[in-house]
């Protein structure tokens, strides 16, 4: 008991005082090793621990995503999606709204991010929108929520982070995402119909004639691809999803240097950079979590839990509602992946105890990390729409509410009811 007190009482001594995550984990773990009476392995097998987190071939597909998001990112396609959603929805009371629902489920697509989601849609579309006469506090809140779409809509590296740390299947867990993405995306903009038409917004007069939409579809098409690459060599059974995620990182070179030209060979450098940087917090926060996780299972309070929720005879429905507010805690202050790394592995075996779908299970702790990007303190998707809009938190906040709420609805049903999450498994 000793031991795991010491463990989290450090780690969230060096959080408060401002330690990054990842050398929060690995500061908390030495100071256990070093003042725990009852800790008595040698600093060796900690390290074992830290490098043993990151043997498994999976994780490879981590640096290889977020290079490809990166890639398609630089590559000027942004500007295409936008057009192209805009072309599908944009004649409607509210189309551009829409369009921003849209743009953003097809930019998660590619990067996999949230904060990069909100970014680099928001750069596009806000200005506009506000010149139209969109209310600028509701723009800025559907950009901070349809960003939430970043690590839901397969490739996810939450979601390839999980399938490593419970042995999940990561094609199974994309097919989920891509399901329950596609749910949060047509909520989202049922929610705009009627907040447009209730608020009078903006309506696009000038429609599309079929040769504009076919152009903006045709310039589409390659960004598009790159989900298709994806998911069609990992469910085809061709790719494993980190060969899968090197195919990724192919086409998007392909596609910025051959077919959009908008990447140069100069550019490949700090693109680079960007995506190592990138990869190695991640692979750090992993590393560091996975010793601070076996000290946990070590001191034997991992198993006590076990057993202490397990004789509360809660049923797997109630379980999860318990782990969603928790997850939900965590979310508001720790980063996503750590978060996962952190929590999955003393959560998972006690859900697997009471027969909880790993996938079901998987959706809950995705969905959890996502919703804490869009509420203080850490809300990364705040803080990224803030500086692409210019307006305060508060304002931001304000303004996110009912598309906020449209997304916990949806949420509260993947925690409910298990076959949400495998609709297309089954």
């Amino acid at each position: 008991m000793g031991t795991a007190l010491l463990l989290f009482c450090s780690m969230a001594l060096f959080l408060v005082i401002g330690v990054p995550i990842a050398f929060a984990l690995g500061a908390s773990v030495w100071t256990t090793i070093v003042f725990s009476p009852d800790f008595t392995v040698t600093t060796g097998i900690i390290a074992q621990r830290i490098f043993g987190g990151l043997e498994s071939t999976s994780i490879m597909a981590i640096p290889f995503f977020i290079l490809a998001g990166n890639l398609m990112t630089k590559g000027g396609i942004s500007r295409r999606l936008v057009d192209f959603a805009n072309s599908i929805v944009g004649g409607v009371r509210g189309g551009m709204a829409m369009a921003l629902v849209l743009a953003c489920a097809f930019f998660a697509a590619l990067s996999g991010s949230a904060p990069a989601t909100v970014i680099a849609i928001g750069s596009m579309l806000y200005p506009e929108m506000v010149k139209m006469g969109y209310p600028k506090d509701r723009t800025a809140g559907l950009l901070v929520v349809s960003g939430g779409l970043g690590p839901i809509i397969p490739p996810s590296i939450i979601m390839v982070v999980y399938g490593t740390i419970t042995g999940a299947s990561i094609g199974d867990m994309f097919s989920s995402g891509m399901f329950v993405g596609f749910v949060i995306m047509v909520v989202l903009m049922t929610v705009v119909l009627y907040l447009a038409h209730k608020e009078n917004w903006p309506k696009t007069t000038q429609k599309m004639t079929a040769k504009e939409f076919s152009h903006s579809f045709i310039s589409a098409v390659p960004a598009v691809l790159l989900p298709v690459i994806i998911l069609g060599g990992i469910y085809s059974g061709l790719l494993t999803p980190t060969e899968s995620a090197a195919v990724a990182v192919v086409w998007a070179l392909v596609v910025g240097l051959f077919i959009y030209r908008e990447v140069t060979i100069k550019d490949l450098v700090p693109i680079l950079l960007e995506s190592a940087k990138g990869s190695a917090m991640i692979l750090f926060i992993i590393a560091t979590s996975t010793a601070f996780s076996w000290i946990f299972a070590y001191s034997g309070i991992s198993g006590e839990l076990v057993h202490f929720i397990q004789a509360m005879n809660l049923s797997p429905t109630l379980f999860c509602v318990v782990v969603a507010v928790v997850l939900l805690i965590f979310g508001t202050f720790l980063e996503g992946i750590a978060t996962c790394v952190l929590m999955v592995p003393i959560l998972w075996p006690i859900a697997a105890s009471l027969g909880i779908d790993v996938i079901h299970f998987g959706m809950i702790v995705c969905l959890s990390n996502v919703i804490g990007t869009m509420t203080p303190p850490v809300a990364v998707n705040i803080f990224s729409a803030a500086s692409v809009t210019k307006l305060k938190m508060g304002e931001i906040v304000k303004g996110q509410t009912p598309f906020f709420i449209g997304y916990v609805v949806v949420f509260l049903l993947v925690v409910l009811i298990p076959t949400f999450s495998t609709f297309f498994l089954s």
